[in-house]
């Protein structure tokens, strides 16, 4: 039997380091990918994961550049769509959301407090963009909502929306807790069991869905901050409460 040749002791420690090195890049790479999801990223419809950011990420840059809002595609706000404050506010915070989504609950606290902090200067306007082949409650999630709304109005709704996404959502998105939010909003909750059994809301929620996916939105949360001169600030994924305010900060003055 041929001897396996030993390793010189001299080489052994430089060995050693090499290896101790490359486990640390690793390391290192996976703390940083874990750090990325945490903070937020959007995720795309497809099913991909966030793309990992280009550089270390230090203070969060916030998009005060706007574009021009006509060429985003943007469907515009209608009677049609749930506003919450004022409707003659300056600024109009447009967000395609899908209740199953964890970076929109986590986003929503944050927008809650900007409305506050922004009262009468900031409105919220609420579109439904479900990741369905994520989230398999997204849709009829999103289609209650709008069964609780033609129950009992928009301030309803957004009660409804908040119910559910303050709430554990591994019980709170299946039938049985949809219904007993919604009738904690002020809704019948009879009627919103019927409603989404029936499904008559699927193609609201659609008419939501196809304007996010023409004015580019394929992850949320997907917001898209407007003034009343024609510009637009687009703001992607769960991003910091600091990020948000810089943004309503530069629109202000802008």
């Amino acid at each position: 039997m041929a001897q396996v040749p030993k390793v010189p002791q001299n080489l052994l420690l430089p060995v050693i380091v090499v290896v101790l090195v490359a486990v640390s890049f690793l390391v290192g790479a996976l703390w940083q990918k874990v750090s990325f999801l945490e903070r937020g990223g959007a995720v795309a419809q497809g099913g991909n994961a966030p793309q990992a950011p280009t550089a270390p990420a230090a203070a969060p840059v916030a998009p005060t550049t706007p574009v021009k809002a006509d060429t985003l595609n943007l469907a515009p706000v209608t009677d049609a769509d749930h506003i919450r404050g004022s409707k003659n506010a300056k600024l109009t915070w447009i967000e395609y959301s899908d209740l199953q989504c964890p970076f929109c609950k986590k986003i929503h606290p944050d927008m809650q407090k900007a409305l506050s902090e922004y009262s009468g200067k900031l409105r919220w306007v609420y579109r439904h963009f479900p990741l369905t082949s994520l989230h398999p409650r997204a849709q009829k999630s999103a289609e209650a909502a709008e069964c609780v709304a033609s129950s009992a109005g928009n301030d309803a709704f957004w009660k409804f929306i908040d119910g559910v996404l303050e709430s554990d959502q591994k019980t709170a998105l299946e039938d049985a807790g949809l219904v007993k939010i919604a009738s904690l909003a002020g809704a019948n909750g009879s009627k919103v069991q019927t409603c989404i059994t029936s499904g008559e809301k699927a193609s609201r929620v659609q008419t939501d869905q196809d304007s996010g996916s023409k004015a580019g939105v394929s992850g949320t949360p997907a917001g898209f901050l407007l003034d009343g001169k024609g510009n637009a600030w687009v703001i992607n994924g769960a991003v910091p409460y600091a990020t948000i305010k810089q943004v309503i900060d530069a629109a202000l003055k802008n």
